[in-house]
């Protein structure tokens, strides 16, 4: 068999994950220490973990409806209305998914067309970019930057944009940089966007993990909504990456068109989880602060860290990564990564895994312990000695 024949050209032609790489090679490594994999460190809330313990007690394991249990979708509204002041409807506006990188394909599978532009800022997560080559759509990457906070500024969406462009992703709090948009951002590139048939893909993922700053989405500003899918999880704020559970919400001809396809491809997300999440919602916000507090006070250590050693570092507003600069060892950021972690046993990403600006820096994620973190820059110090 010619596999080669047989295997879709465009599955070919993308790239494996570059942060998966390192994930691998640290496996069986003694005494090993990641920054790599952006998961929490902390286990599922004992109280989550129990509603879904109880929940297969009293033998629910059944489907549910496809858009996710009724009482989940109730929870999602009122926690969006709750946290972050967006109203969305339980029923024709929110959908429940296996995590958020089934949101995020549903969404773009239900726009895009041959030919269809996207504009992704980056350094982005990894899967943007690929998502929208399956389709035979046409990423257009916008390189963000260290002096503007990795911040997507209105003079850049401007220039990116074409009449081919359906719709800009909005990938904020940033995963790798930990750049954020505020309201005043986010205003201006709503000023570009206005008069325009352009979506806005919000990857909100990480809204809980700011600090010193509430979470602004796009939806909250005058005229967005109604352009603005929301995408969200579970994951990240309530530690909840092996439960895979996440969420979109948006006007209901979107909504309904993504719980058509998510019927075909998916028919429903885990039973199991969803009477999970029911119990984070209503009473997680505690656990979310105590984590928060937690991932604030490795943040500041990570970046004093890094500074100190010589290492510019961007002061990360968001999420739970760190993007420090690399280019005084005079190394790839590949280069890098590969030679810390055979010298040291450290993994950590290169940037250049997250698309253009990314060169020349590498991701370290705090998600992890203080020790572990301690740890990993004293042998940070020692690899930097020998170049």
């Amino acid at each position: 068999m010619d596999y080669e024949t047989i295997l879709c050209s465009r599955v070919r032609a993308i790239p494996p994950s570059g942060i998966r790489k390192y994930f691998d090679l640290l496996q069986g490594m003694e005494g090993g220490i990641s920054l790599g994999i952006g998961e929490p460190d902390f286990q599922t809330p004992w109280h989550i973990r129990d509603a879904g313990i109880y929940s297969l007690e009293r033998g629910f394991t059944k489907y549910t409806p496809n858009a996710g249990l009724s009482d989940l979708r109730g929870a999602i509204s009122r926690y969006l209305k709750r946290r972050f002041d967006l109203d969305y409807a339980p029923n024709g506006q929110v959908l429940v998914t296996v995590g958020g990188s089934e949101a995020l394909d549903l969404a773009f599978r239900c726009m895009l067309e041959p030919g269809d532009e996207v504009v992704i800022p980056a350094p982005s997560f990894v899967c943007y970019g690929p998502l929208v080559s399956m389709l035979h759509g046409v990423p257009v990457t916008v390189e963000t930057h260290a002096e503007d906070e990795f911040r997507l500024t209105p003079e850049q969406l401007r220039a990116a944009i074409t009449p081919k462009t359906r719709a800009v992703v909005l990938p904020f709090p940033n995963n790798p940089t930990g750049g954020i948009m505020e309201e005043e951002h986010l205003k201006a590139l709503a000023e570009v966007l206005r008069g325009t048939d352009i979506m806005v893909v919000s990857d909100e993922i990480y809204a809980e993990l700011t600090y010193g700053r509430r979470h602004v989405s796009m939806a909250n500003l005058p005229d967005m909504k109604e352009r603005t899918i929301v995408i969200n999880g579970f994951s990240k704020a309530y530690s909840m990456t092996g439960w895979r559970l996440g969420y979109a919400c948006g006007p209901k001809p979107i909504i309904a068109a993504m719980t058509k396809l998510h019927q075909y491809a998916i028919m429903s997300a885990p039973t199991t989880s969803q009477y999970a999440a029911i119990e984070a919602l209503e009473e997680g916000d505690g656990d979310i602060e105590a984590m928060r507090e937690e991932y604030d006070g490795r943040r500041r250590f990570l970046v004093d860290g890094f500074r100190k050693l010589g290492l510019a570092c961007f002061e990360p507003r968001g999420a739970f990564y760190t993007f420090p600069c690399i280019q005084s060892t005079g190394l790839t950021s590949e280069e890098f990564c590969d030679r810390f972690l055979a010298a040291e046993r450290v993994a950590v990403i290169p940037g250049s895994a997250f698309g253009p600006g990314g060169e020349g820096y590498v991701r370290a994620c705090y998600a992890a312990s203080m020790h572990d973190l301690a740890e990993a820059l004293a042998r940070l110090e020692r690899f930097l000695k020998t170049l």
